[in-house]
């Protein structure tokens, strides 16, 4: 086992480039399964999720070649529609654009349930509900999603919940289907062009996207292209709240500003100086922050993946602040650490209720899942003493060397290997 090893109260200045985003990059890989030639996609994130689902396509008979980390050219015309009960799909929630891409490309599919970070209950209804809309009969057994369909034809399709995962699914079945489907309350995050993006430049036909209906004829086949994945809004904020919280002149690279929006808003609420560039942002400092209150929402609200990187800055913050997740309500694993850390965080009645300025303190702390990783790393960088981080393989799902990154902007942070008494240290300090 890794740990990361932070020596706090460094400042933060330098230059960071953002890599590709993660969320993009596990839907646009699925995806390439729908094409009968070759799809180049360039800028991917070196991380776990994307090795992982580059994997599973190789198993299932993709030749999939490198002209570098970052671009991968995917061959599917060897891939053979088998199943996938188990193994490497229960590593990454993603693994469900796996049903859409099988079901659309062979009209069946044998599907595991999905893992990644357990954030409380993340059902796949809505996923389920567009498929049998399309002509899919849909079964699950013994932990696995069974999916067929004689052929596929397009619907009208309502989403309850707004939900991305569902709009991306969908549209994966439904560019080959026969006729037209409809998404109505369909999602509008980013990634979710980017994969439509894809998909049009492989030949189909959709619509709408980026609104709330998206419309899809379907085409007999799709063919390869070459897609350039976009930046990673999620690493771009997160390095934006790390800048705010300890930097003194940091320029954060490669991000589309438009896409953080409601996270800049927020800042400057807050006394962050930001300057707003083309591809660029800057964030100077020191600032006397004031507390904010913030509530999660759909794109274009405030984003989910970065409520938890945020409740860390908001201990510098003179005042009271109140965090509201409205999209995943037990994404709170990370306030036991930044309790520990000496911030004064507590939860009442759903919402959480963070009491600043206070100074964070050094800790032996574990990442629970991937934002709360990152959220440990931003309260290592402005503690005093040093911090250890466990758990570190979930921030390696979604963050491309993220100790690096930060060492460039002048952290003193290290990846160190964990001795076998330390791990039995860690486990008794941790369940305490």
């Amino acid at each position: 086992m890794d740990k990361i090893v932070i020596e706090g109260n460094q400042p933060l200045k330098g230059t960071v480039r953002i890599n590709g985003a993660k969320n993009s990059a596990v839907a646009l890989l699925p995806a390439a399964i729908l094409a009968d030639s070759t799809v180049t996609i360039d800028g991917l994130p070196d991380i776990s999720d994307v090795d992982t689902l580059n994997s599973i396509l190789e198993d299932i008979g993709a030749t999939i070649t490198k002209d570098s980390n970052q671009t991968v050219h995917i061959d599917p015309s060897s891939i053979v529609s088998i199943p996938l009960p188990n193994g490497k799909v229960k590593k990454l929630r993603a693994s469900y654009y796996l049903m859409g891409a099988m079901l659309g490309k062979f009209k069946k599919a044998v599907i595991g349930l999905p893992g990644g970070c357990y954030l409380g209950p993340r059902p796949i209804d809505q996923h389920i509900k567009g498929f049998e809309a399309l002509g899919a009969k849909v079964t699950n057994e013994k932990g696995a999603i069974y999916l067929q369909a004689e052929e596929l034809r397009g619907a009208r399709i309502y989403l309850d919940v707004v939900s991305v995962g569902a709009t991306i699914n969908i549209m994966l079945a439904a560019v080959l289907a026969k006729g037209k489907t409809t998404i109505e309350n369909a999602a509008k995050e980013p990634e979710i062009i980017d994969v439509a993006t894809l998909l049009t430049n492989m030949g189909a036909k959709i619509k709408g996207v980026g609104t709330d209906v998206i419309r899809i004829e379907g085409v007999e086949s799709l063919h390869g292209c070459v897609h350039t994945i976009i930046p990673d809004r999620i690493e771009a904020g997160t390095y934006v709240i790390a800048a705010a919280a300890q930097g003194e002149d940091v320029i954060i690279d490669n991000v589309i500003p438009e896409h953080l929006e409601s996270l800049i808003a927020k800042l400057r609420e807050m006394g962050v100086n930001i300057e707003q560039g083309y591809e660029q942002l800057r964030i100077t400092g020191p600032n006397k922050l004031t507390s904010v209150d913030i509530k999660t929402l759909v794109y274009p609200g405030f984003p989910t993946d970065l409520q938890q990187p945020f409740t860390t800055l908001l201990t510098k913050a003179e005042g009271t602040s109140i965090v509201i997740d409205t999209i995943y309500q037990a994404r709170i694993k990370h306030i036991d650490e930044l309790r520990r850390m000496n911030a004064r965080i507590k939860i009442e009645s759903g919402s959480v209720i963070v009491t600043g300025p206070e100074k964070l303190e050094g800790a032996l702390v574990k990442a629970s899942d991937l934002r709360a990783g990152a959220s440990l790393v931003i309260a290592g960088l402005i503690a005093d003493g040093m911090t250890e981080i466990t758990g570190i393989e979930h921030i390696e799902r979604g963050y491309e060397n993220m100790t690096e990154k930060l060492i460039q902007l002048g952290a003193n942070i290290r990846k160190e290997k964990m001795t076998t008494n330390e791990m039995e240290k860690m486990n008794v300090q941790l369940n305490l």
